[in-house]
């Protein structure tokens, strides 16, 4: 959605819960899942966790379906995220994606934007949880150094990258979030 600013900084989080579950999955059970992977180009050099997805298929009559990390993630997550939408967001929404994604060390994201009109109608909100000084997110060609503790909502309709030239992988948890408003048949 177009916030009107690159990145909206919604403040510290208490993300630690959720930390300690992510990094508690064993790496291949992040290979599970590769259908962003091969279905996206951009996201060929990462890899995911993910709760709910959707294609977006049939917009706006979309399907969401729990994924293999629902179980895995979701006594952790949901209070997160329940926590954040109704601190920040319209009540009576939906979640249509969420996930853990992992960039790769010395991976990158290529510039893009995200076209789908579900991205047009719903907040992208990114949670930190694994970071390093060499990743580098950058949003309408200016860097960003997103923290561990704190939420973001991201205006995915800009141009965006994130590159990590560290040697440790980064961790972000991403949800996708559209207001009853925004979302006609549901």
């Amino acid at each position: 959605m177009d916030i009107g600013v690159p990145l909206r900084d919604l403040g510290e989080v208490d993300s630690s819960a959720l930390r300690e579950s992510i990094l508690a999955i064993d790496d291949e059970v992040w290979l599970e899942n590769s259908y962003r992977q091969k279905s996206y180009d951009v996201h060929t050099l990462t890899h995911s966790l993910v709760m709910l997805f959707t294609d977006g298929e049939g917009w706006p009559n979309i399907e969401i379906v729990k994924e293999s990390a629902w179980d895995l993630l979701v006594a952790d997550a949901m209070p997160l995220m329940h926590h954040i939408l109704k601190e920040f967001y319209p009540p009576g929404g939906t979640i249509v994606r969420a996930m853990a994604a992992k960039l790769l060390a010395g991976g990158v994201i290529k510039p893009h934007s995200d076209s789908h009109p579900s991205f047009h109608a719903g907040h992208r909100i990114h949670i930190p949880i694994t970071t390093n000084s060499r990743v580098r997110f950058m949003i309408d060609g200016r860097p960003y150094q997103l923290e561990v503790g704190k939420a973001y909502e991201l205006n995915n309709q800009k141009h965006h990258s994130v590159m990590n030239k560290g040697k440790e992988d980064r961790i972000t948890f991403i949800f996708d979030y559209i207001p009853s408003d925004r979302i006609k048949g549901r």
